[in-house]
């Protein structure tokens, strides 16, 4: 028998019933008193997520995700009274992020549009504190790509960053099926404790359970903690729309990591855990980074290191060991003479994939028919996504974003 293309599945087969009453509106006071679910190599069974050391393996290896959710939302509001909400999603120009924060006067965004069609021509004007200073910000419209649309932003103060602009005026963007608006609670719940790098329109949520202390007792049982970057796009979290995963486009998102932590991986010989679905995706792409760099070794930016969709399913890239693919991304950043890898990921994880670098997941439940459940589906034992969830169902665990969270092993 033929084993099934991922690219054929069917969403369908990943849906479930989830009860709204199940979905977290809200985070637990302690994020560490979350319920944890373990999954073993089959076995399911539970805990608290402050008991996490006592369920990892020896010596494990945990890789974060150390992006930080920015204030991507910014109110206009037009001469007429109409609402206009530009939600800035990546940067354009410049298009490196550390960069486009520290703009001053002007800078482009490739940004979503709520209420377009009161905005059919002509610069939207929003007035912004900056400092002791007020500063009209001007955004103007250029281009659409379906959904997407290029926007220029400028402002009449030297002094000012867009970064600043975001922290004065943005509104911290929080999940749509939270069903309410943000609030002054989120600009802290929403973040992971150990978010440093500006960049996410959502958070990797499975970190939201971490606390000071819970880190404290991993470094005291003698985990090795290690830290990537990507910056989550707004599609990270939506469903699939199409009858089959095929049809499905994965957003490209951004990913950088250090030449340090590139290294470690190569020596580590015990295992890897991922805290979150974003960090599964980043360590996963370094396999197919490093394929692509052993075909074409002067690739050198972020669009020739660019892990497609489909590529770990029908690519004629060399199968290299792992050891060697890490290998050639230090050969790289030699040439290069840098320490940090940038490179972007479509990478989507569906049953047949083949997991090169990762041996355990720490993550939330997630939405029916969404990407990240046929991650957890392909991670798992065939069928036993369902299983996990329907225990999870059962016991009122609590879903999404906020909810409570898992920890998936296997051999």
């Amino acid at each position: 028998m033929t084993a099934q293309r991922p690219a054929d599945i069917r969403i369908a087969d990943y849906d479930y019933d989830l009860p709204p009453a199940q979905i977290a509106r809200y985070p637990l006071p302690q994020r560490d008193a979350s319920r944890l679910l373990v999954y073993r190599d089959g076995a399911i069974g539970e805990t608290r997520f402050g008991q996490l050391a006592d369920h990892l393996p020896d010596r494990a290896m945990l890789v974060f995700n150390n992006t930080r959710v920015i204030r991507a939302r910014l109110p206009f509001r037009k001469e007429t009274g109409a609402h206009v909400e530009i939600f800035c999603l990546e940067p354009a120009e410049p298009a490196d992020y550390a960069l486009v924060f520290s703009r001053t006067r002007q800078c482009s965004w490739h940004c979503l549009i709520g209420n377009l069609k009161k905005w059919k021509s002509g610069p939207l004007q929003l007035t912004v504190p900056c400092g002791r200073d007020a500063i009209r910000l001007v955004a103007e419209r250029k281009t659409s790509d379906g959904d997407r649309h290029l926007v220029t932003f400028t402002w009449d103060h030297p002094g000012c960053t867009f970064a600043d602009i975001l922290e004065a005026a943005g509104i911290l963007p929080i999940p749509p099926y939270l069903h309410r608006e943000t609030e002054q609670s989120d600009l802290q719940t929403y973040q992971t404790v150990y978010a440093q790098i500006k960049g996410s329109v959502a958070a990797p949520t499975a970190g939201l359970h971490f606390t000071p202390e819970t880190l404290d007792a991993l470094h005291e049982k003698g985990f090795i903690r290690e830290e990537v970057t990507l910056h989550v796009g707004a599609g990270t979290f939506r469903p699939v729309r199409t009858a089959t995963v095929g049809a499905h486009d994965m957003h490209a998102e951004h990913i950088s990591v250090s030449r340090r932590t590139i290294d470690r991986l190569l020596h580590h010989r015990e295992p890897v855990i991922a805290v979150g679905t974003t960090s599964v995706r980043t360590l996963e792409s370094l396999y197919h980074i490093g394929a692509l760099l052993a075909a074409n070794p002067r690739a050198a930016d972020r669009r020739q290191l660019c892990v497609e969709q489909w590529m770990p399913y029908d690519s004629h890239l060399p199968s290299l060991p792992l050891h060697d693919a890490l290998q050639h991304i230090l050969d790289h950043l030699d040439r290069r003479q840098t320490d940090r890898l940038l490179a972007q990921t479509q990478l989507l994880i569906a049953p047949g994939y083949t997991f090169r670098t990762v041996h355990g997941i720490i993550t939330n439940f997630h939405q029916p028919q969404s990407t990240l459940l046929l991650l957890v589906s392909a991670f798992v034992r065939h069928g036993d996504w369902r299983r996990i969830y329907n225990y999870a169902l059962e016991r009122r665990f609590r879903f999404l974003s906020y909810g409570d969270g898992s920890l998936l092993l296997r051999k």
